[in-house]
This record gives C-alpha cells, sequence and structure tokens, in this order.
C-alpha cells in the first residue's frame, strides 16, 4: 500500500460517523443507510484501497462466482470439530522463532510505522534492513525521528514502539 493511500486510510479514525457516511457517499457514489462506525470504516477503506491500487479482474471475479455456485454450504459447524491439544491439531500446528538478531521491539519487515506530529503524517516502512521515511533509506529510527523534530528523539519512544516493553517491565518490578 503507497504511503498516499495509508494517510488517507488513517485519516478515517477521527472521523464521526457523519463524517464517515459523507465519505461513504463520495467513495461508492450512493448513501448508507449503516450508522456503525467501525462497519463504514472497513468499507470506506476497502473501497479507498481498490480504487488506488485495483478491484478484482474480471477473470478473477467470474471464478469466484463459480466457486460460489459449486460450493456445499454448510449451515453448521461440524459436530466434532478438531480438539485443542490432539495429535490432528497438534500435527497442523507449526513451531518456529525469528532468528535472535532480530530486535523485538521493531514490527516486522513491511509494516508502515504511522505518528502524527505538530499536524504532519509521519509514515515510516519497515525495510530488512532499516527504514523508509519519504523514499529515502534510514539505518534507525531515532535519525527519522531527529530529520522529523529536528531534537534529539528515542526512535523507539517517538513511535510509541517501547509500550509494550515498558508493560512488560512494569509488571516484573
Amino acid at each position: 500500500m503507497n504511503p498516499e493511500t495509508y494517510k488517507e486510510i488513517q485519516s478515517l479514525e477521527r472521523m464521526t460517523v457523519g463524517e464517515l457516511k459523507e465519505k461513504y457517499l463520495d467513495v461508492f457514489d450512493e448513501e448508507t443507510r449503516a450508522n456503525n462506525k467501525p462497519f463504514l470504516k472497513k468499507r470506506i477503506a476497502w473501497r479507498i484501497q481498490a480504487l488506488a491500487e485495483g478491484d478484482l479482474s474480471e477473470r478473477a471475479r467470474k471464478r469466484a462466482k463459480e466457486l460460489a455456485r459449486d460450493a456445499d454450504l454448510r449451515m453448521r459447524a461440524p459436530r466434532d470439530p478438531v480438539k485443542p491439544g490432539s495429535a490432528e491439531a497438534r500435527a497442523r500446528s507449526v513451531k518456529s522463532r525469528l532468528s535472535s538478531a532480530h530486535d523485538p521491539r521493531v514490527p516486522l519487515p513491511g509494516v508502515l510505522l504511522h505518528r502524527e506530529y505538530k499536524g504532519r503524517d509521519i509514515v515510516v516502512r519497515v525495510l530488512d534492513e532499516g527504514f523508509e521515511f519519504e523514499d529515502r533509506r534510514y539505518k534507525s529510527l531515532t535519525a527519522i525521528a531527529h530529520e522529523v523534530t529536528g531534537g534529539k528523539w528515542n526512535g523507539f519512544v517517538f513511535f510509541g514502539l517501547n509500550k509494550a516493553a515498558t508493560k512488560k517491565n512494569k509488571g516484573r518490578k
């Protein structure tokens, strides 16, 4: 997802239900009767992304319709689903660990970090090695925080990535 689309989707968080209904009218060209804020945000976000990056191809739509017609629809869940802890459930489970070189405070590559600073939306993409901000690569979040603020900031504090670690450590004291 490109940063502009991401920012537009993030702006939905600050909208009221009335504003979301207006935005729905803008992106779908029809009114909605829904007043459920989370539902409206999800639908509008989907539509914004579909308009920006393209929707399903006609071939994919036809195939989806074919599959839907041929599918055996189940009206109820199976009587005896797989029990947790059973051999079958354990066989489906995958256990792995990230390499110890990965800093647990840094999200996985591909994640977009968002921070609003003095009315400016700061969007940073996590890369395999480093970070990308405004089409430039940086080695650390601290360098980006310094670029944005002009002052000395810890990058993890600036982007709120130390909150989970702080909560864990408070429970240990």
